[in-house]
């Protein structure tokens, strides 16, 4: 049997074998490739870093958990950023199923990292149902949509949120998100009370918020894993997304090297038959 012929019958096992393994092993020894930064992404940072130190900031957990390998680490890079300015930070979630927790999880982590006080230096609001009244009675009272933070504290027994009453008192929103609520924010809380707004999103979203980003209506943007990668970059805490982009591009390389192997056996093969044939 020739060389050509063997390629052409490796068995489907052996395939699903080499990916397994480009997976787990950059896992057990992470690989890095070089991650260029985007204009979008560099605004993004930017962005941050004009606010004022201490500014108050509203991050949004606008995510399901099936997407959390792209969205989770921009939370955290984010919240890297944020607690390293010192801002206080305003969570929020108009996800029902798993943004609250996520947000409660996510946050406290961090924040015990840079010795952050729940209730001083940061508050998680949770989810409120009918996200657009959400999105526009915030920029009346805060406290009217949320009477009570994600736990059932009282909103003014809180000392952050006896200084944020509304988006104006607010810096800048940050919003994460897996679905089209981005649209939302931007027609609401950035056309309508000007506020600025950056945004991480997942990979199949990202084309589409490029409009918003071209006419300043987004003042910054992260696509997928490679704008969570480049961000973790750009703040120095490279982490989960650089790691997933070390994953992802051996098994691109992978599964190149096998289209074009396959496609060569299939050719030899053929131009082989033909000579028989002759």
């Amino acid at each position: 049997m020739s060389f050509w012929q063997r390629i052409t019958l490796i068995p489907r096992q052996w395939v699903y074998s080499l990916v397994w393994l480009a997976v787990i092993i950059p896992l057990i020894f992470p690989v890095s490739f070089k991650i260029s930064t985007t204009p979008e992404a560099q605004k993004l940072y930017d962005t941050v870093e004009a606010i004022p130190d201490s500014s108050v900031v509203m991050l949004t957990f606008d995510l399901w958990p099936n997407a959390l390998a792209e969205t989770e680490p921009m939370t955290r890079t984010a919240l890297h950023h944020l607690f390293r300015k010192n801002c206080k930070i305003v969570t929020v979630t108009t996800i029902p199923l798993g943004g609250p927790s996520l947000a409660e999880r996510v946050t406290r982590e961090m924040a015990t990292q840079y010795g952050k006080v729940y209730g001083t230096d940061f508050v998680n609001l949770g989810y409120r149902a009918n996200y657009v009244s959400v999105l526009k009675g915030m920029g009346s009272s805060i406290e009217m949509i949320y009477p009570t933070d994600n736990s059932g504290t009282i909103l003014s027994e809180l000392p952050l949120m006896q200084k944020v009453k509304s988006y104006d008192d607010i810096a800048m929103i940050f919003v994460v998100a897996d679905n089209g609520i981005i649209d939302t924010w931007v027609s609401i809380v950035n056309a309508q009370y000007g506020k600025t707004i950056v945004a991480g999103v997942t990979s199949v979203m990202a084309p589409k918020l490029y409009s918003y980003y071209g006419t300043g209506q987004l003042s910054g943007l992260l696509g997928g894993m490679k704008g969570a990668a480049e961000y973790e970059q750009l703040v120095g805490k490279p982490s989960l997304a650089v790691i997933g982009m070390g994953i992802q591009s051996l098994v691109h390389f992978l599964l190149i090297a096998m289209i074009i192997f396959g496609n060569l056996g299939y050719f030899m093969m053929r131009r082989a038959k033909k000579g028989e044939g002759a």
